[in-house]
């Protein structure tokens, strides 16, 4: 089994070679359109799926709905995907050192979003990729890992991991 990614990680695609893609941009935001009335009562958040081709040949990229699975909480229960508001990636030719951006909007009840794991299937020259994973949540600050539930989020501790390696490395 994999480690999950954090939230701003690339991951690349053995099988596309120069392929990788990132979940980043993981915060809080109302969508640009208005909200959902099927979310009332929730908290509303932002990501960005960015798949960039480091290659030498251009790939036909897909990312759209059913493609991302957002969970949220301790529990990993299914967030409120916004697909009105959100922007998806569809049958976009991206060439070489080009990017292509998807922007999706969910929510949630806002005590679950410090715990957000976000599942992403690209399709790339009609072939399906594999599943990765990035775990992140909203609302981590820097320096709290003394506190509460956010002590136990994965993303956080990965983060302090390699920050505390990258400090013993430039000393």
């Amino acid at each position: 089994m994999y480690e999950p990614n954090v939230v701003g990680d690339w991951q690349e695609y053995d099988a596309h070679a120069g392929l990788r893609v990132r979940v980043h941009r993981l915060e809080a935001a109302e969508p640009p359109r208005g909200r959902d009335d099927a979310a009332e009562g929730l908290t509303y958040f932002r990501l960005r799926v960015t798949v960039e081709n480091r290659g030498e040949r251009p790939f036909t990229v897909h990312l759209e709905d059913g493609q991302i699975d957002v969970r949220i909480g301790p529990d990993g229960e299914s967030a409120f995907i916004d697909w009105r508001n959100s922007q998806f990636i569809e049958g976009f030719d991206v060439y070489p050192l080009r990017r292509a951006t998807a922007v999706l909007y969910a929510a949630g009840p806002e005590t679950s979003l410090s715990h957000v794991d976000v599942q992403i299937q690209l399709r790339v020259d009609d072939d399906w990729a594999d599943r990765r994973l990035w775990a992140g949540g909203i609302g981590l600050a820097e320096g709290a890992v003394g506190t509460g539930v956010v002590r136990d989020n994965l993303a956080l501790q990965v983060s302090n991991f390699l920050r505390d390696q990258a400090e013993e490395g430039t000393a």
